[in-house]
């Protein structure tokens, strides 16, 4: 068995050093402030602590990677099998010389320079980073309210660029425990999109990122204004989960949506944004199928009204209460 405190032997042998939360309220660790508990949660010491605990879970039971939960929700009738919690634990975050086994730089890119980032690193920490050390081309990851894990596994991006146009190499774990290096050829990449092509359950744990070597003072410059045009544009003040659809081709569903009357749609306590028509807020209380409903019935009014069905941005896991 597993499950138990920080130190729990593991049958074979290993030590935990992590710590287990059982029915751990998910409320706390989802950036809508709503939702169901966790059977059981667990927040990896180190790496090397997450791979043994992944030996340990039985394969029957399920598994659920979490960073900061922005583009999460757990259902009010709370998730079966562990959580694990990322953010915090696998936070290493550095500049990084190596460069065997990781492929050179387009051609005409330029000087270049390397990030090693882990998937608990909130991703505007990466944008910073990279212009205190005068490299270019990282700015939009500020604008990005999850961590490098969650970006990796979404193709997460905003103001033009994408995190995988950046990424030379990533470090992934299997169910099994077991590391693998993978190149962006190793998967199907699209908008929002990442699929591992040979179908492997595996999950994020790490990258190395590739910046062009520039004007710090410039890159610090432009994450303040994109820093500015989120509070400017976006309910920061209310929990959210950011951008609830995907954009459609050639469109935008924040247009969509508002197109169709749906801006202050509420039920219970969760409403379309009257900021921007893409985000759904918790004004105080909301339950998870609360706001679940909420996006049912936008995707159900667009696509009656416009006959564009709006395809979902965040992750629904858990059972409904």
């Amino acid at each position: 068995m597993y499950g138990g405190s920080a130190g729990q032997v593991l049958p074979d042998g290993p030590v935990l050093r992590g710590r287990f939360l059982h029915n751990e309220p998910m409320s706390k660790h989802v950036s809508w402030r709503a939702g169901g508990p966790a059977q059981r949660a667990y927040v990896p010491a180190d790496l090397e602590d997450l791979r043994l605990l992944l030996q340990a879970i039985p394969a029957e039971e399920p598994v659920h990677m979490a960073g900061l939960g922005s583009n999460l929700l757990v259902r009010d009738g709370g998730v079966r099998g562990v959580v694990v919690l990322m953010h915090g634990a696998l936070k290493k975050l550095a500049l990084e010389s190596r460069s065997f086994g990781i492929p050179e730089a387009p051609a005409g890119m330029g000087e270049t320079g390397l990030v090693y980032a882990e998937a608990g690193v909130a991703s505007p920490k990466v944008a910073r980073f990279a212009a205190n050390h005068d490299l270019v081309g990282a700015e939009f990851l500020a604008g990005i309210p999850g961590t490098v894990g969650g970006a990796l596994a979404m193709n997460a991006g905003c103001h033009g660029d994408e995190t995988w146009n950046h990424v030379a190499q990533a470090l992934t774990v299997s169910r099994q425990g077991e590391l693998n290096e993978r190149l962006p050829e190793d998967y199907v990449l699209g908008y929002r999109h990442v699929a591992l092509k040979s179908g492997a359950e595996e999950w994020f744990v790490s990258c190395w990122l590739r910046f062009a070597k520039g004007d710090g003072e410039a890159s610090r410059a432009r994450i303040r204004e994109l820093l500015q045009k989120r509070i400017d544009t976006q309910p920061l003040s209310q929990p959210n989960a950011g951008s609830v659809f995907r954009n459609p081709p050639g469109d935008f569903a924040a247009r969509l949506i508002e197109s169709c009357g749906l801006k202050g749609l509420r039920i219970g306590n969760a409403q379309v944004s009257e900021k921007h028509a893409n985000f759904i807020v918790n004004l105080g209380g909301a339950t998870a199928a609360d706001i679940e409903a909420v996006i049912e019935k936008v995707e159900e009014v667009v696509e009656t009204k416009t006959n564009v069905r709006l395809i979902r941005e965040v992750r629904i896991i858990g059972d409904r209460k």
